[in-house]
């Protein structure tokens, strides 16, 4: 189900996963290129939950997917403040992050933290400063960049939760699952264990919640 949510800098949608009245998950993707590659990931993810009984939330945030907000107009505020908005519009989620997704949940009230490897600020900038100097020296992957956005995501960072890592991650983890980083790839990609794997963790960790 296509939903929406409201924020201060206008509205994005909010796909909607699984039965209604179930604990719900809202699932904060990476950002820019990294988004892309794992969109499909994410969307299998909140459907094996949905087939676990958990309902699921995948925001569009400003700036990212099919939102209409221009990348040189983004602060790395509005995303917080985007994330915290539409959890407030699903009441008070567990929320799961992928990669730099972690960097955006800080003002999110949540019933729990949920964390695929997480990247750190300084990480994320980094590697976008890589690859604007590999291109036009302005842009990544066509999105403007400043070098004030870089500073502020080089600023952000991310605290608590369940850490998974995949096989090959040698930081500190909760838990280690084999599977492909498909954010490394050069194009989008899916894998169906991965996924299931995913799913039962997530599964099992809020049912540890709530026990």
């Amino acid at each position: 189900m296509i939903d929406a949510y409201d924020w201060r800098g206008g509205r994005e949608a909010l796909l909607r996963f699984g039965p209604p009245g179930a604990p719900v998950v809202m699932l904060l993707l990476p950002l820019f290129e990294e988004h892309n590659r794992v969109r499909a990931l994410g969307v299998g993810l909140l459907r094996a939950l949905a087939a676990r009984g958990i309902a699921g939330a995948l925001p569009e945030l400003p700036g990212q997917g099919e939102s209409l907000v221009p990348t040189e107009l983004l602060a790395s505020s509005d995303l917080r403040a985007a994330a915290a908005s539409a959890a407030a519009r699903l009441g008070r989620p567990h929320v799961a992050t992928i990669r730099g997704g972690a960097l955006l949940d800080a003002e999110v009230a949540a019933a729990g933290r949920w964390r695929l490897s997480p990247q750190r600020g300084a990480d994320l900038a980094r590697e976008l400063r890589r690859l604007r100097a590999q291109g036009d020296g302005v842009t990544v992957a066509g999105n403007a960049m400043s070098n004030a956005q870089l500073a502020a995501f080089e600023a952000a960072d991310w605290a608590g939760g369940r850490i998974v890592r995949l096989d090959g991650d040698p930081a500190p983890a909760d838990r280690v699952i084999a599977g492909p980083a498909l954010w490394r790839r050069a194009e989008p990609g899916n894998d169906p264990a991965l996924i299931e794997a995913l799913g039962d963790d997530i599964a099992h960790w809020i049912a540890t919640c709530a026990a």
